[in-house]
């Protein structure tokens, strides 16, 4: 196995990946092949302008190149490796709510039911005709009559 040796990353914010090869010592073909495997890694600018890649994924290539030249991993393992190390940690959620006064806990209750109620409200139907269209009649305004639009016939154009 090789020995890890220390990188410094320099202190930038972006980084090509001509840099990125040359600063962890890794041909282009290796790069792109990491790129496939771990969508997450590089950021293009804009629409076929090239790849850049921020500090963290130059620290993500450093650890991938670690866990494959050092520990030994295979790149799925690699993968299966960062998506552990990533993944977010449970709370137990008693623990959380034991820290919560009573006057907290009966507001986020009050909340939560005021938000399913607009839940109940916004997934109920509407109340009309299907089409959006009101009439008077439905208004409440009964017996009271629109005036009649007066009545168009078609109009002909004159031609220039």
């Amino acid at each position: 196995m090789t020995e890890a040796v220390p990188i410094e990353i320099p202190n930038r914010a972006l980084f090509k990946a001509s840099e990125v090869c040359e600063l962890l010592k890794l041909q282009p073909y290796v790069l792109r092949t990491w790129e496939a495997e771990f969508p997450d890694l590089g950021v293009a600018k804009a629409a076929g302008s090239p790849r850049v890649y921020r500090r963290e994924h130059v620290e993500q290539v450093l650890r991938i190149r670690h866990l494959l030249l050092v520990d030994g991993l295979t790149l799925a393992g690699a993968r299966r490796k960062l998506e552990a190390e990533s993944a977010p940690v449970e709370v137990e959620e008693l623990v959380v709510v034991d820290t919560i006064s009573p006057q907290i806990r009966e507001r986020v209750t009050t909340v939560k039911h005021g938000l399913r109620s607009l839940l109940e409200l916004l997934n109920t139907p509407p109340v009309g005709p299907a089409n959006g269209e009101f009439h008077l009649e439905s208004l409440g305004t009964e017996g009271a009559s629109a005036p009649a639009a007066p009545a168009k016939g078609p109009t002909k154009r004159k031609r220039r």
